[in-house]
């Protein structure tokens, strides 16, 4: 008998799927690039590592 039923992909579950940069085409490595789908050279957001906005705010009155 004949089987014609393609043979499952086996994928390595421990292997990331490859994403490339939405605007020059690169392959993205860290995981800030690949969430937002474009490397630190094309990205328009600023990258400081630094993502807490403080600001200033007048005291609560009676403390």
């Amino acid at each position: 008998m004949d089987d014609r039923r393609q043979k499952a992909l086996i994928i390595d579950p421990g292997q990331r799927a490859r994403v490339w940069c939405r605007d020059c085409g690169r392959e993205l490595k860290d995981e800030i690039s690949r969430m937002r789908k474009r490397g630190p050279e094309c990205d328009p957001e600023p990258r400081t590592g630094y993502d807490r906005h403080d600001v200033d705010q007048d005291p609560i009155p009676g403390l």
